[in-house]
Order: C-alpha cells, then sequence, then structure tokens
C-alpha cells in the first residue's frame, strides 16, 4: 500500500464507520459502539503507520473544472500534518473508548457514536487537505458534526440553543475565512498551499494585509476567540467525552492548525492583531473560570485561555535572535503553538474525560460545591486527574511546564505587555484549577450524590491511564522530533531569559496555587468562598459573563429582527403584493376583457372583422406607421 493509499484509507474509516451506523445500525446501540470504536482503532493503528513510516508527500487530482478555475482534492502530509494526526486519531481513539462506558445506558448511543465517527472524518479532512477550499469544505463538515453531537440530549431545550449557538457563531466566522480563501485565490491564483508557500513575496499585492485577517476569522469561530467565544461555554451541554473531543484534539485546535498552514502568507500588522486577540482571550477566560460552579464549564473557560495563549504564541511570530553571528530569524511561532495545541491536547483530554467520569460517579453532579470527598471514593479518577491539574498550571517537569514556558519565553523576548498579561492568566489559571481540585476531591462529602460516589469502569479508567503518561511524558521534545526544532534552538541563546522564566513560572503557580488551597480550605456547598471574602469581587467575576451575551442579543433583537421585519414589510408589499398580485390582477383584468369579446352574437363578431379588416389596411398603407 502506498502512503497515498494508507492516507485516503485513514479519511474513510471513519466516514464508512458513520455511513454504516446511519444506514443499517440507528437501532442497534451495542453494534454501532462497536463498529464506531473499531473504526477508531484501526484509523490510530494506520495514523501510527503513516507518521512513523517517515514518508512525507503532497498529492492531489482534480475534482472540479469551471472554465478557468479548478477545484483539486488532496493530501498534504509534512511534519506539521503527522504532528497534528497523531493529536487526533490517538486522543479521539481515547474519548471513543471512554464513551463506550459513559454513554452506556443512553439509548440514543448509535446517533452519538455515527456523529463521533462523521466528527473525526471532518476532522482529518482538514488535516491532510493541500489547498484552503479542500479545507473549507471539512471546516464545515466539522461545523456540522459539532452541532449534531452538541444537539444529542436535543430534547433539552438548553442543549438545542446551544448547538445553535454554536453553528452560527461558527458561521459568522466562516464568513470572513471564505472571503479571505476568495481574496487569495483572486490574488496569486491558487489556493495550493505548496503552491503559495512556493510564490515569491514580490508577487503580494495590497491584499496581502486582510488575507491573513480574513483567514484568521474562521479561527475567531473555530477555537472560540474574542469576541465569537460564546458559544464554547454552551457547548457542555453536550456528553461530556464530546466536550473533550470538541475542547482537547480537535475542534478548537482546528483554528490553530489552520493558522500554522498559513503562516507564510502572514505580515507584520495581522500578527500584531492576533496576537493582541490571543492575550486578551486567555485573560478574560482565565477571569471567567475564577468563579465558576459547573466542573464543565471551568474547564471550557480553562480551553478558551490555553487557546488564547497559543494564538498569542502564534501572534508574536517569528523572533530574532544573536547567538555571536549574524542575527537569525527562527520561526518559532508556530512551534510554540503546536506545541502547546499537543501538550494542552493530552492533559485537557485527560481533565474532561476525569471530570466526566466525576460526573458519572456522582449520578450526573456537575455542581462542584455539591461534590466533596472524592479521592477516597474514586482513587484512579483522583490520581490521573490531579496529573491533569498539575500539568495545565505547570508544575516543572510535566507536560504543561514546557509548552506554557515557550510561549512566555517567546512572550519576554519580544512583548512585555504582552508578557506580563500572560503571567498574570497563569496565576488565574493555578488558581481556579487548584478550587476545583480542592472543591471536587477535598474534605467531605456536601451532597448524597457525592456521598454514593463511586470509581469507574475499565472502559472510562483506561484512557485515564493512558492519557496522563502522557500529560508526564509529552511536553520532552524528544517525543515530537525535529517538530519541535524551533524550540529547542531557543535554548542556548538566552541562558538570562530562561531564568527570568523558570521564576516566573514556579512564582505564578505557586502564587495562584496557594491562595486557592488558602481559600478553599472549607468549601462551602451554598456560598463560594471568594464571595464569602469579597462578594462585590466575586458579582463582577459573575458578571463578565454576560456582557457578549447581552450585547448579542440585543443586536438580535433590536436589530437583525427589525431588519428581518422590515425585510419581511417590503416583501409582502413589493413582492408580493406589487409584482406577483399585481402581475395576476393585470392578466386577470386581460382575461375579463378577453372573455367580454366572445358574446356568441354573429352581429358583433362581424364588427370586429370589419374593425380588424379596417386596421389592418391602415398599417398596409402607412397611414398609422
Amino acid at each position: 500500500m502506498t502512503p497515498v493509499q494508507q492516507a485516503l484509507l485513514v479519511l474513510l474509516i471513519p466516514l464508512i464507520s458513520a455511513v454504516v451506523i446511519a444506514l443499517f445500525l440507528r437501532r442497534r446501540g451495542g453494534l454501532a459502539t462497536g463498529v464506531s470504536v473499531a473504526a477508531a482503532a484501526a484509523l490510530a493503528v494506520l495514523s501510527l503507520g503513516l507518521i512513523f513510516g517517515g514518508t512525507r508527500f503532497e498529492s492531489s487530482v482534480e475534482w472540479l473544472r469551471l472554465g478557468d478555475f479548478s477545484l483539486s482534492l488532496g493530501f498534504l502530509f509534512d511534519d506539521l500534518a503527522a504532528l497534528m494526526l497523531f493529536v487526533v486519531s490517538f486522543v479521539g481513539f481515547f474519548i471513543h473508548l471512554f464513551s463506550v462506558g459513559y454513554m452506556h445506558d443512553d439509548r440514543a448511543r448509535a446517533r452519538y457514536f455515527g456523529g463521533l465517527s462523521i466528527f473525526m472524518f471532518s476532522m482529518l479532512g482538514i488535516v491532510l487537505a493541500d489547498n484552503l477550499f479542500m479545507v473549507f469544505i471539512f471546516w464545515e463538515l466539522v461545523g456540522f458534526s459539532s452541532y449534531l453531537l452538541i444537539n444529542h440530549y436535543h430534547e433539552k431545550q438548553s442543549a438545542a440553543d446551544a448547538s445553535k449557538k454554536a453553528f452560527i457563531a461558527n458561521r459568522v466566522g466562516d464568513f470572513g475565512f471564505l472571503l479571505g480563501i476568495i481574496l487569495c485565490y483572486a490574488t496569486y491564483g491558487t489556493v495550493n498551499l505548496g503552491e503559495l508557500r512556493a510564490l515569491d513575496e514580490s508577487s503580494a499585492v495590497v491584499a496581502a494585509s486582510a488575507i491573513p485577517l480574513l483567514l484568521f476569522c474562521g479561527a475567531l469561530g473555530k477555537s472560540a476567540q474574542m469576541p465569537l467565544h460564546v458559544w464554547l461555554p454552551d457547548a457542555m451541554e453536550g456528553p461530556t467525552p464530546v466536550s473533550a473531543l470538541i475542547h482537547a484534539a480537535t475542534m478548537v485546535a482546528a483554528g490553530i492548525y489552520m493558522l500554522c498552514r498559513v503562516e507564510f502568507l502572514m505580515v507584520p500588522e495581522a500578527l500584531n492583531v492576533i496576537m493582541w486577540v490571543g492575550t486578551i482571550t486567555a485573560l478574560y477566560a482565565a477571569l471567567c473560570a475564577v468563579a465558576h460552579r459547573d466542573i464543565k464549564k471551568v474547564l471550557a473557560y480553562s480551553t478558551l485561555s490555553q487557546i488564547g495563549y497559543m494564538v498569542a504564541a502564534f501572534g508574536l511570530g517569528s523572533m530574532i535572535v544573536n547567538d555571536g553571528g549574524p542575527e537569525t530569524i527562527i520561526e518559532a511561532g508556530v512551534g510554540a503553538a503546536m506545541f502547546h495545541l499537543t501538550t494542552h491536547a493530552f492533559f485537557k483530554a485527560l481533565l474532561f474525560l476525569g471530570a466526566g467520569s466525576v460526573i458519572h460517579g456522582c449520578h450526573h453532579e456537575q455542581d462542584m460545591p455539591k461534590m466533596g470527598g472524592l479521592a477516597r471514593k474514586m482513587p484512579i479518577t483522583f490520581a490521573t486527574f490531579t496529573l491533569g491539574v498539575f500539568a495545565i498550571i505547570g508544575v516543572p517537569g510535566l507536560a504543561g511546564f514546557f509548552s506554557k514556558d515557550a510561549i512566555l519565553l517567546l512572550a519576554y523576548q519580544n512583548n512585555g505587555a504582552v508578557f506580563a498579561i500572560l503571567a498574570i492568566s497563569a496565576v488565574l489559571t493555578a488558581f481556579y484549577m487548584i478550587r476545583m481540585w480542592r472543591i471536587v476531591f477535598f474534605g467531605e462529602a456536601r451532597s448524597e450524590a457525592a456521598a454514593q460516589a463511586h470509581e469507574s469502569g475499565l472502559s472510562m479508567t483506561v484512557p485515564l491511564l493512558v492519557l496522563a503518561v502522557l500529560a508526564v511524558i509529552g511536553g520532552y521534545t524528544a517525543v515530537y522530533g525535529n517538530l519541535a526544532g524551533p524550540l529547542a534552538n531557543l535554548i542556548p541563546h538566552s541562558e538570562a531569559a530562561h531564568g527570568v522564566i523558570l521564576v516566573t513560572s514556579l512564582a505564578v503557580m505557586l502564587l495562584g496555587g496557594g491562595l486557592a488551597w488558602v481559600l478553599y480550605r472549607r468549601p462551602d456547598a451554598k456560598d463560594d468562598a471568594i464571595a464569602q471574602k469579597s462578594p462585590a469581587l466575586f458579582r463582577q467575576l459573575v458578571a463578565l459573563q454576560r456582557p457578549f451575551d447581552a450585547a448579542y442579543g440585543y443586536y438580535v433583537a433590536k436589530v437583525q429582527q427589525r431588519f428581518a421585519m422590515m425585510l419581511n414589510f417590503f416583501e409582502k408589499i413589493f413582492l408580493s403584493g406589487v409584482i406577483v398580485r399585481g402581475a395576476a390582477s393585470l392578466v386577470g383584468l386581460v382575461g375579463l376583457g378577453a372573455r367580454a369579446l366572445h358574446t356568441g352574437s354573429l352581429h358583433t363578431y362581424v364588427y370586429w372583422f370589419l374593425l380588424g379588416v379596417a386596421l389592418l389596411w391602415a398599417i398596409a398603407s402607412g397611414v398609422l406607421f
């Protein structure tokens, strides 16, 4: 089997699984589960063979031609695609495996696993695509499949609303993304990634600044950056494994991956905008997470913050390092963003699945103050969740320590204000994660659900154990080989900077984590510790989550809906009234007149005949015309 055929098989396996489930297994949940999990396992095995086979290739075929325009479908499999393929296939398989136990009693699990398969197919299409049109096709399929998965519990109004919100918010960003693709084609005559990279910089025109910003609109939606971040917390209405799939390895990571794919189109002005959007999102989301009670929504805001870190890292772009010789430009933004994307996929999937295990063990209770004492009742979940918490807050030696510090290093050497804001965000990350850990697992059970909690089964604990191992070892650059090269190259050049980053990292971790540990010594099921100490501050933190929804709600109700009502009015008056009904009335009048001519009287017909002859004579003789 050639590498191209292997890549095609990797892409088609989840599609075949989804089609089989949709056509034949909609009422056979157990068999549908087996088909989907088997497809995910086969996908992971084939992906590993493709990744470590050493072959990197590019191949495409023409799919559609309209005049001079042609649309090709093909594969671009380089080191970047190999890393993303590993993340999607490997983490995706363990989310499938976890779902076996979590969704065991769900009557609609056939639909659920079919949705997982089509989601995997859509993400793999983005990973392997060799041109922006193909990326966009699968980009929209990701939006469609995420809508299905978030809306799994469609009988709940909140789930239906959340899925529509996610779908619409992503369409807003995708419209800008599509405009960017069209402008790219109009400017350069191609959207093939290899051809775009090979273009001489002198071919760029004025539109070069608009193209990357329009393409970034797609990342604003998929990666939930401000101001299109509002859909992500609400997406927690879906099953917890779906939350892990969307927030860890796939959907929110798609925006970062797309940016890294088109980094050669970036210009300094665009990078500056991207950097600040990511930085502000990282801080805002961290502040929102501090005051939340729902365990899944805390992790959702945490994802927003961590994705903001990745976007900021990408926006920091290239850096100039003087190693005693000529200045060397090292493209470290892509390396730092993808490095954190990879480690984040491991420990955030671990945290979401750990939260799913807690929710399952507590009989679907999600309110953290109603938990407590779970460290003794769920020891495997506690141990693995603890490693995930330590990884995300940056405990030395764990995955997050390496990738987060790489971003802080970039910020320290390029932009002091960004460095300060990201450091504050790191303090908040340590605070809300230790707060969650302390409330959920320590103390005494604060509800009947927590008192009756139990450890999850093997299908749910095995993925936790594997992901916990990756949360420990995932930060070592040897795991990713030359993909971490840009980061490794930074180490020898600025030992003083590394010292500052190490001290900063330890200080923010101890400050945020220590403060949370002290404040939440005795968690209260009725009131939060911050609300007890500073009610005004707590109200402000809670209120942070509302302005964007309120603004969008106002826009929809007062602007969009009224504009729609105005269009409806004009449609009824002019289109339906004047044009459609007016034309119909005119035809009706003509018909009435024509019918009036048919009297049945021979004398009348003779008069009309004579009138016609007179008119014909007048026209023929030139009297009238």
